[in-house]
């Protein structure tokens, strides 16, 4: 059987870490993409091989790098995950709002959160249709109501990709492309705001997520057990929602 290969943005910390390592225990090649280069001690996937170094944030190498990834792969596509994504703080560490957040910071998230599963999902439409293969934009929490520690312009960036979840899977269905999103919650990553406990202590689990439940969920939309399911988005928060 052919081996199913994975592209993911974000792949190095957090939710795309153990994304990777999710997709490489059941047999998928994963190609990576994040800033950084391949680092030596990453036991999943192919190595450097299957990494693309590029910076989201710049459109031009975004758009450069579709070239790339297309001679990487055999022509199918099975699944994009579009994970990475910035969020810009205050000098303090603090929340950037509508009023504080410098223009071209929000121009940046929006490359980085929006534009760029916008680019790469085009880019790699014939791939993905001739596998009929999975889109998953992992979006946020903050996307669908304020949240005391996202900034803004994360925040409506997230609330963006969870609109273009939508009008993808209305427009990539007829290849036979499915697209949905997840909303992650409060997960246990290095990037947790100080604070957080305070919104662990209500949520009704009285627990955080844990990256590898985020990358199950992720697993699950690009897998065949959800074959019938496009344009929705899950979210994984521990009903912190409800």
């Amino acid at each position: 059987m052919r081996q199913k290969t994975l592209l993911l943005t974000g792949a190095s910390r957090g939710i795309g870490h153990a994304t990777v390592r999710r997709f490489h225990n059941e047999g998928w090649r994963v190609i990576t993409c994040s800033r950084q280069a391949h680092p030596e001690e990453c036991p999943w996937g192919g190595g450097a091989e299957d990494h693309v170094q590029l910076d989201l944030g710049d459109p031009a190498d975004t758009i450069n790098a579709v070239g790339l990834i297309q001679e990487r792969i055999d022509g199918k596509l099975d699944a994009l995950v579009n994970n990475a994504g910035i969020s810009p703080k205050a000098e303090d560490g603090g929340r950037l709002n509508t009023l504080n957040t410098d223009l071209a910071d929000w121009g940046r998230v929006f490359h980085v959160n929006f534009f760029a599963p916008v680019v790469l999902a085009r880019g790699l439409k014939d791939e993905l249709a001739a596998a009929k293969g999975s889109v998953v934009n992992v979006t946020s929490i903050a996307g669908s109501r304020v949240h005391p520690f996202a900034g803004a312009a994360y925040a409506t960036s997230k609330a963006a990709l969870a609109a273009l979840t939508r009008e993808m899977a209305h427009d990539f269905g007829p290849m036979g492309v499915r697209v949905n999103a997840i909303a992650p919650g409060e997960v246990e990553t290095a990037i947790l705001s100080p604070g957080t406990d305070k919104i662990v202590e209500k949520l009704p689990m009285q627990r955080l997520g844990q990256p590898s439940e985020v990358a199950d969920a992720i697993f699950y939309l690009c897998s065949d057990q959800s074959s019938y399911i496009s344009g929705a988005e899950i979210e994984v928060n521990g009903a912190q929602h409800v």
